[in-house]
């Protein structure tokens, strides 16, 4: 017990202390997250909303591979971009294995699914209260999807901080196309890890608690956006 009370001490102190390596460690996770969801949503929200808004042949379908892909494992998402990013790979010539760039294309495509999905049930819920109003002015496919995305902005914000909670706490696939390199791809989840099998437990301890801050906060904000969004509805 006092040793844990120790190394969280210590913990603390490099946190107080705003630590170089630390902040550095910080800095490119929130760097590498926060791109990789802004591409996401700018894939996975208008997806969402046409297979949502839209009646098409194969709808069922799409909605179905959006909901089964929300499932990808990590793993084998960091080995597909590793093989398409690697020396023998299609994109190989790129060199972007081992970047926070590779990193960045693995974290989009775990992410978009879960954005795509999540809107998609959003929309479908509110094109349900105005399909009628749509029909009777004759709206346009193309202006319906947009007119819904404005609609449910404040709800899909906690899709967009839904996503962001997923890819903040990712290790499997960053470190595959990564590398975990010091100084160049080391973010919070990989360094965790390593510093852990290390044995230096303050740095791992020291992440920790910033990463399960940053979780409290998302969680918090979406709990907020939820909260605005249903007295909207019901205003």
């Amino acid at each position: 017990m006092g040793s844990f009370m120790g190394s969280l001490g210590e913990a603390a102190g490099l946190i107080m202390a705003l630590d170089a390596d630390l902040l550095e460690i910080i800095g490119l996770s929130l760097r590498v997250t926060l791109t990789a969801v802004a591409a996401a949503c700018l894939i996975g929200l208008p997806l969402g909303a046409v297979v949502g808004a839209l009646r098409f042949p194969g709808r069922s379908l799409a909605g179905l591979v959006l909901n089964a892909l929300m499932g990808l494992p990590p793993v084998v998402v960091g080995l597909m971009v590793y093989m398409m990013l690697s020396a023998t790979g299609p994109l190989g010539p790129l060199g972007l294995l081992y970047t926070p760039t590779a990193m960045i294309i693995a974290q989009t495509i775990l992410v978009t699914p879960i954005v795509a999905a999540l809107t998609r049930q959003v929309v479908e819920d509110l094109h349900t209260d105005y399909a009628e109003q749509f029909a009777s002015l004759e709206v346009r496919p193309f202006d319906r999807v947009v007119a819904l995305l404005w609609d449910a902005r404040l709800s899909l914000l906690t899709v967009a901080l839904a996503g962001f909670g997923r890819a903040v706490a990712e290790v499997g696939a960053v470190i595959i196309v990564g590398g975990n390199i010091n100084h160049v791809t080391r973010v919070m989840t990989t360094t965790i890890a390593l510093e852990t099998s290390k044995g230096n437990l303050e740095f791992a301890l020291a992440l920790g608690v910033v990463l399960l801050v940053i979780a409290l906060v998302v969680n918090g904000a979406v709990m907020t956006f939820r909260a605005s969004a249903a007295r909207m509805t019901y205003a």
